[in-house]
């Protein structure tokens, strides 16, 4: 049976699973039809043939009804950015959680991490994986009162699937590394929601106030107390306002 409610779906992270929405999933599912989606070699899907942002982004496209409210956490707002932008007529809406147009620090970006932070983070992942993982979760509650809770809680939902694929973790990272968005976003006239954490370390407050910026059709709500994961750790908040984008 068709749901009457409108399509909102949820992507995840680097290395993450679609688990890291339940309980944003349970807040929405009284007024969307809430489809929490893998990204290839996560969570049990197999690998893509094409572990690039273009190959996850032509995925996702194929899996989406027309007229989609589509979000993106992290990474996979990346990944959602590159769909909006190559399949507009899938995605009415646009959710950008904790987001960047560009991971990787430049000469004309201060907004991101440090080239050599991320290649840590290469080398790291082939030796250990599981470890590797981890303390990337530990840098997405970074600076935020209740640190050990929240990354508790991350820590359940990346263990809550099968873990990712070493290929797909490879090609996440090299995504990360390598994507730069910032030239294409102002052709993205998607109406936008850009959510953000004051305390994000990650990918710095001052993305997602560009990325409001240079959309089209963007607004932009930040969260004082919040960090990286803001739809874990101010879930309620978050739910609110995805309402009142999505059906306003």
């Amino acid at each position: 049976m068709t749901s009457s409610k409108p399509i909102l779906a949820l992507v995840h992270g680097w290395g993450m699973n679609a688990r890291v929405f339940d309980a944003l999933a349970v807040l929405l599912a009284d007024t969307f039809d809430v489809r929490a989606l893998d990204l290839p070699g996560h969570g049990g899907r197999a690998d893509a043939v094409d572990n690039t942002l273009q190959g996850w982004a032509d995925d996702l496209a194929q899996r989406l009804p027309e007229g989609t409210t589509l979000l993106g956490w992290s990474l996979g707002g990346q990944v959602a950015m590159r769909a909006a932008l190559d399949h507009p007529h899938k995605i009415a809406r646009l959710v950008l959680l904790a987001a960047t147009p560009k991971f990787v620090v430049a000469e004309d970006w201060p907004c991101g991490l440090a080239p050599a932070d991320l290649q840590d983070f290469g080398a790291a992942l082939l030796a250990d994986p599981q470890t590797t993982l981890l303390r990337f979760l530990s840098l997405q509650t970074r600076g935020m009162n209740g640190q050990k809770p929240l990354l508790q809680q991350l820590r359940q939902s990346l263990l809550a699937a099968p873990a990712a694929s070493s290929s797909a973790l490879a090609g996440g990272l090299a995504i990360l590394r390598d994507t730069d968005l910032r030239a294409e976003l102002p052709q993205l006239t998607s109406p936008t929601l850009v959510l953000h954490g004051a305390l994000d370390t990650l990918t710095p407050p001052a993305a997602g106030t560009w990325l409001a910026e240079a959309l089209p059709a963007a607004q932009h709500i930040g969260f004082p107390r919040a960090a990286h994961a803001p739809h874990l750790s101010h879930g309620e908040e978050v739910a609110v306002a995805i309402g009142r984008f999505a059906h306003g």
